[in-house]
């Protein structure tokens, strides 16, 4: 599964306007203008990498000649330390930055990673990992992208892709939904408790 450039561009816009808000104000006061710096972006723990292009959007989106070398793509499994990417470039942009890059990329790893662990664990049986709508708003193609990388399956991305019956629509309903469901010509994905 891929996440559309424009997405990724839409979401990363958010959260840096959320973050910066008017400027950065310790960035701006203690950084030249004209400083060039390099960094790189570190795992510090063992797991699934998921968000390096979220990442790179996020540097480029503050300076468009940033200089952003991806280490590792997504989907590698890393053990600590590791370099994910390398950035050179604007120092303000590198550091103003840096927070939205890493909380990005330590919520899509942390959630490959969770997957992957349960992926693991149902390895050689008939079952599959799958993901639900229960994401964070704003963030589901993101999220669901992760559950990818880590080795799961997607199931339905919104509420109009398939039926799917649960419990308060039978409680709302009544019974007779199943019926209405099927008198009406609607593709009736599962039931769920």
């Amino acid at each position: 599964m891929a996440v559309a450039t424009d997405t990724v561009e839409r979401i990363v816009l958010a959260a840096l306007a959320e973050d910066i808000g008017a400027g950065d104000v310790t960035t701006d006061a203690a950084i030249p203008a004209d400083a060039v710096g390099v960094a790189d972006l570190l795992v510090k723990e063992a797991g699934v990498v998921c968000g390096v292009r979220v990442a790179e959007t996020t540097f480029r989106a503050l300076d468009p000649d940033i200089r952003f070398e991806a280490i590792v793509r997504d989907g590698e499994v890393v053990e600590p330390p590791a370099v994910v990417a390398r950035i050179s470039g604007s120092e303000r942009a590198i550091l103003t930055g840096e927070r939205v890059a890493l909380n990005f990329l330590g919520r899509l790893s942390g959630i490959a990673t969770l997957t992957r662990r349960y992926v693991d664990a149902i390895e050689g049986t008939d079952a599959s990992v799958l993901d639900t709508r229960k994401t964070t708003p704003g963030l589901r193609e993101l999220e669901k992208y992760a559950v990818a990388c880590g080795g799961g399956r997607n199931h339905r991305f919104g509420l109009d892709d398939a039926v799917l019956v649960k419990d308060n629509h039978l409680r709302a309903a009544g019974d007779g939904v199943l019926l209405q469901l099927a008198e009406s010509g609607s593709r009736l994905a599962c039931i769920e408790d």
